[in-house]
């Protein structure tokens, strides 16, 4: 019997050295994430490789914990407890961003941001100030359509155009001003001047006198983007050639970071 305890003991554990019924759990959860937010289990048992059975039992042990729920058609969707921790974590990731944020008002004298892709929006979830009297101010937690802003096409830049195109159908492209691109056409035509060039650019198109340039933060463990955002005076496309260097120079830098905060990285 003892022989038999250790057996299914060791059983428990992952190669790692973690709980192989946790790592289960999470990775079932990011695969719900990537699909959309709403699977069956066929599709996750399919996906993740994992016996119709196993998945059963530890999807009903997060529908207990509230971290997903059993729809009436008796797929499952992401639950309402995630809100929360999902939550806490863009905060925590606004306050790791911070620093690097700061040292990008430093060498580029505008303000600094730090934006997550949140469903179809842009969330606000850092910035620093510019130390100039006249600056930009955008509020933390402020929320916006990504076509009309540089961290938008950053962040969206990496998607395949039909999964923007679908992102575009739903949102809607109301001009926020005269230069705001309102066709998804148009759009994928700047994503494209994105992937190329390295950089975003918002021309007056969320605010008009208002340039901003932006980089998506490469491998963050959730779509994130950093900007920075100033009047289009000093925003020039001669300041531009200086400044995107230390836009992606910085990414980098956090990329690494967030990467490093990662006990198993």
């Amino acid at each position: 019997m003892p022989t038999s305890s250790a057996s299914t003991t060791d059983s428990a554990k992952s190669n790692g050295g973690g709980v192989q019924s946790l790592e289960r759990a999470f990775d079932l959860l990011e695969r719900m994430a990537d699909a959309g937010g709403e699977v069956g289990l066929s599709e996750l048992s399919a996906s993740s490789g994992l016996p119709l059975p196993t998945i059963h039992r530890l999807m009903r042990t997060l529908v207990a914990c509230g971290y997903v729920r059993q729809q009436p058609n008796r797929r499952y969707a992401l639950g309402p407890r995630l809100i929360r921790l999902g939550e806490s974590a863009s905060r925590l990731l606004g306050t790791w961003a911070r620093p690097y944020l700061a040292r990008l008002v430093e060498e580029t004298g505008e303000t600094a941001n730090m934006a997550l892709l949140d469903g179809d929006e842009i969330v606000y979830v850092a910035q620093v100030p510019s130390k100039h009297s006249m600056r930009m101010f955008t509020e933390v937690g402020r929320r916006v359509l990504p076509h009309s802003t540089g961290v938008g096409k950053a962040l969206l830049a990496g998607f395949p155009p039909e999964e923007v195109r679908a992102l575009l159908s739903r949102t809607g492209m109301p001009a926020a001003t005269e230069k705001t691109i309102t066709t998804p056409d148009g759009f994928l035509a700047a994503l494209e001047d994105v992937r190329r060039n390295g950089y975003a650019v918002d021309d007056n198109e969320q605010e008009i006198g208002v340039r901003c340039l932006a980089v998506s933060v490469p491998d963050s463990p959730t779509a994130a983007a950093i900007s920075i955002s100033g009047p289009a005076g000093r925003v020039t496309e001669a300041a531009t050639d200086k400044i995107v260097p230390v836009l992606q120079q910085v990414a980098g830098e956090l990329s690494e970071a967030l990467a490093s905060s990662n006990p198993t990285a």
